[in-house]
């Protein structure tokens, strides 16, 4: 189903051709005054030129000619050369019939070419509890997934894993002094290593920053810990065992805590997956002559003549051969190729890698680990800050768990439920919370555009009122209240048309719904999940201006009262369809 923007612009182009004039000026656009119209055409104004005639004259041909049209309710030409347009209420509700025919898209077409993309986003290290630092990755990226999904392309969502390097030598060497009785820790043992892990999830997220700290403090510790790395990424089979433990335990907390925010992956691939490409990988930029020795290094140049600013040659080995994270991401990209050949890879992280992935990305395409076509994107997210504008942390000023700050909202959100006497079961209440948590989380998140630094201010998050995710969800559950009402006057919500717009407010809230294809398109083009929030938030408040002035259940005549339902159910099946595509959901009460 076309865009309605398509469908006007088609009428528009024709009326051009017709009155003589160039196609390419029939541009058509929402309105930036809605209280004059609600679609313009600026085209006679850039015509004027071309033709060498007054741009209103041009207007008053082109406004002559649609004002005939079914489509149209008015066309007017205004000076100096605007060219005005307002939907006729029957052509709009025909155009929100189909739309409510097409139960799982609205409308919405798929990609008629459709992708393969891979998205690299949550990136958290194993051993280690996720913190806030790790929340816009995964919050992001997750709608990033669900939206290009929804647009009908292959979305691959990677989480990989940061499980490689020394953190892994450091744990082992911890574990060694604490329980040296372990059978990992007998180069001599043959048989089969125990199922079981020896340490729990709170053991293992205990050892390694008090490894961690040793390290900084004793050499010798150190040198321990660098000595298990290597043993370990050369095959010792006691390490390589402690290493499946470790994973086994981590991976199981990570999904648990990634469950709670409705954040999933398709692959839980960590840089250890990577390390058997790495060897060929290097040999091949070797013989192809793109990688050389500096300072003992190798590396790949990367700088381009256009560059403004210094770019670093991407480092691929250390002087002492060991491997850094650039050599582990190539690698990376190598193993993506072979087994996915996806048709771009996004990466979800911090703006302030944006030099470091410059350097990965090019040295990818000059040393042709990825195909010419092939796009590989750059999706850096701001600060999450605390209302004193520095990176939000906890009151003593540390890093807050993630599962701790969720922790905390949910609670607000229940003793809020609670004090308004919205849900009265406690266990009901407990659940809403929850749900309501998360809207007021990710919606707080992705309501801002991704790249700039933003206030994480949990009071305005969770409020019921303004552009919140409670807010969106209140909307959503008035709907489901209106008509769980309805079905009980004995009426049913089935098959009635929507009809023609009786008043300004039932016109508006139909033409934010019938926008709902170019929202998502966009979405998704820019990788903008930011521009889903501004329609729901749009969609959602057009709806209450037209619910607090219209009285739907009270409405005696029950073909216009079908009609609201029929609209009604629209607006809600598109609102839970956007959020859904945010990552969250609607409860049934609040």
């Amino acid at each position: 189903m076309d865009k309605i923007l398509d469908f006007i612009e088609t009428e528009v182009q024709q009326a051009f051709t017709e009155c003589g004039y160039d196609v390419k000026f029939a541009k058509v656009t929402l309105s930036n005054r809605p209280d004059l119209c609600e679609y313009q055409c600026n085209g006679a104004l850039s015509a004027a030129k071309e033709y060498k005639k007054a741009p209103f004259l041009i207007a008053d041909e082109i406004a002559a000619r649609l004002s005939g049209k079914d489509m149209f309710e008015a066309a007017e030409s205004v000076k100096p050369g605007f060219i005005n347009l307002k939907l006729d209420a029957s052509y709009l509700a025909g155009y929100l019939q189909e739309m409510q025919m097409d139960k799982e898209r609205f409308g919405c077409e798929a990609a008629k070419e459709p992708k393969r993309i891979m998205i690299d986003y949550g990136g958290p290290n194993v051993a280690k509890p996720l913190h806030i630092g790790h929340l816009r990755s995964a919050i992001i990226g997750e709608s990033i997934k669900r939206i290009g999904r929804f647009m009908g392309h292959e979305m691959i969502g990677d989480v990989h894993l940061g499980d490689w390097g020394l953190q892994m030598g450091l744990i082992i060497t911890e574990l060694c002094i604490r329980k040296p009785e372990l059978v990992y820790f007998d180069k001599d043992y043959e048989g089969e290593y125990p199922k079981e892990a020896p340490f729990t999830i709170s053991e293992l997220e205990e050892i390694y920053p008090t490894a961690s700290a040793k390290s900084k403090e004793d050499e010798s510790y150190k040198e321990a810990a660098m000595q298990a790395t290597y043993e370990l990424q050369n095959g010792r089979r006691g390490y390589q065992a402690l290493l499946a433990h470790i994973l086994h335990v981590s991976v199981t907390d990570l999904k648990r805590n990634y469950e709670d925010l409705n954040v999933s992956f398709d692959l839980w691939k960590g840089e250890s997956d990577a390390q058997p490409y790495i060897p060929a990988m290097v040999q091949k930029m070797k013989e192809e002559g793109y990688a050389y020795i500096s300072e003992g290094a190798l590396v790949v140049d990367v700088k381009e003549d256009s560059d403004t600013k210094e770019v670093p040659p991407c480092m691929i080995l250390k002087s002492d051969g060991a491997s850094l994270y650039n050599t582990t991401d190539l690698a990376t990209i190598v193993w993506r190729m072979k087994d996915y050949n996806p048709d771009e890879i996004i990466y979800v992280v911090d703006k302030r890698q944006e030099l470091y992935f410059t350097q990965v990305f090019r040295c990818a395409k000059k040393t042709r680990l990825i195909n010419e076509d092939t796009k590989l994107t750059f999706h850096g997210f701001g600060t999450m800050n605390g209302r004193d504008g520095k990176p939000f942390k906890t009151r003593d000023g540390g890093v807050m768990r993630l599962e701790r700050l969720v922790s905390e909202i949910n609670e607000q959100m229940y003793q809020k439920i609670i004090e308004n006497k919205s849900v009265t079961d406690k266990a009901e209440a407990r659940k809403t919370a929850k749900i309501v948590a998360l809207s007021a989380i990710k919606y707080g998140d992705l309501s801002n555009q991704a790249s700039k630094d933003y206030i994480f201010d949990i009071e305005r998050f969770i409020s019921f009122e303004g552009n919140t995710g409670p807010y969106i969800l209140y909307t959503i559950v008035r709907m489901k209240s209106i008509l769980a009402k309805y079905r009980e006057l004995g009426e049913k919500t089935e098959n009635a048309k929507i009809l023609p717009a009786k008043s300004e407010s039932e016109k508006e809230l139909m033409l934010e719904i019938s926008r709902f294809g170019a929202a998502m398109e966009n979405a998704f083009t820019e990788t903008a999940p930011h521009k889903v929030c501004a329609y729901v938030y749009g969609l959602a408040n057009a709806f209450n201006r037209f619910y607090h002035e219209t009285k739907i259940l009270a409405e005696e005549d029950k073909e216009v009262q079908a009609g609201y339902i029929s609209l009604l159910k629209l607006t809600k099946n598109i609102l839970e369809k956007c959020i859904d595509l945010l990552g969250f959901y609607a409860p049934e009460r609040m």
